[in-house]
């Protein structure tokens, strides 16, 4: 599918207002959003992401600079127009106590149903369609209230399809899933941008799964700005490790994902190769001792497909490596 602009950034200032005045967040944004995309925001705790997507949703005005909207600027726009044009879904708890899922899902039609609210036949379609699509056909019955953190997310973005805009805005649509279930929300996002030509754009924490289906990224942090590209450029330049940056944590650029870099003190001499031989890696990395060819011979390890063998004797399990590695390390640690 041809991907179109959507929305342009010039000069894009954001922040919020104060008693003592107003505070930039975020500088100088030109940047531009396409249909057929799956666009993610990235970026540390405090880096003005949640300010961002509500400046983009006309929640609150741009300190400075523009947004235009399919070649319109933002504020041009009345509100049933942007109703029309944006969906939005929030991380806040809709308080309904005695709303069943298929009535809020409902109101996401509220843009084409009139003052009165009456639904015909293509209205109560779409819901069907919107609740087919997110696979929560088993509670459209259940009440609001009722539900877990992560079945209520699934009823808000399916509330968002309902309303069956070319634009759709999420803020954190998978904090409260199990992985299969962010998966799942993921996968959807990035078929229904391709798929319908949509353009999605939410913000994340989840960033491993952000680099691995997006096909693009914004990076925001208060000290670089904003880095724009795809997860594959933003490696290859080199941003995403400089973004995240900290103690603790390396970036990979062969898998284009960040890893926890564990401080190695010991080390011992690991041969073989395949699963078993990783796993082996792994698990002592995670106690501290690095295992390699060229590790310390004091303690030798062999990998293959039956398990290992250290200092010729036989272990079946990873767990089991871990446990007589240790024995064995632990006199030399206490001397």
């Amino acid at each position: 599918m041809h991907k179109k602009e959507t929305i342009r950034l010039v000069d894009l200032e954001t922040g919020y207002a104060n008693k003592n005045g107003v505070v930039v967040i975020t500088r100088d944004i030109n940047a531009v959003l396409y249909s057929g995309e799956l666009t993610c925001l990235l970026g540390p705790n405090g880096a003005g992401k949640s300010t961002l997507l509500k400046t983009l949703t006309a929640f609150i005005p741009p300190v400075k600079g523009k947004i235009f909207i399919k070649d319109k600027a933002l504020v041009e726009y009345t509100d049933p127009e942007l109703a029309k044009l944006i969906g939005i879904v929030l991380t806040e708890k809709p308080n309904l106590e005695n709303m069943t899922v298929e009535e809020l899902i409902s109101l996401g039609r509220s843009p084409y149903t009139g003052f009165w609210g009456r639904m015909d036949d293509t209205d109560r379609y779409i819901v069907a369609e919107a609740i087919e699509m997110v696979g929560i056909e088993e509670l459209r019955s259940r009440r609001v209230n009722t539900l877990s953190d992560g079945e209520r997310q699934k009823v808000m973005i399916a509330k968002a399809l309902a309303q069956e805009t070319p634009i759709v805005f999420l803020d954190e649509p998978t904090a409260f899933l199990d992985y299969p279930s962010k998966v799942e929300i993921m996968q959807l996002l990035q078929r229904l941008a391709k798929e319908r030509g949509m353009t999605i754009f939410l913000s994340t924490h989840d960033m491993d799964m952000a680099l691995q289906i997006s096909d693009r990224v914004w990076l925001v942090d208060k000290k670089y700005g904003v880095a724009i590209g795809s997860p594959e450029d933003l490696a290859i330049s080199g941003d995403l490790e400089k973004y995240f940056k900290r103690d603790g944590i390396q970036f990979d650029k062969v898998t284009g994902l960040f890893q926890i870099c564990h401080k190695l003190e010991k080390s011992v001499r690991l041969t073989g190769e395949g699963i078993y031989y990783d796993m082996a890696v792994k698990a002592l990395a995670r106690r501290g001792i690095s295992a390699s060819p060229m590790g310390d011979p004091l303690i030798t390890i062999s990998a293959n497909s039956e398990g290992y063998v250290v200092n010729e004797v036989r272990v079946d399990s990873v767990s089991g490596l871990v446990d007589v590695v240790e024995s064995l390390i632990r006199p030399a640690t206490d001397e």
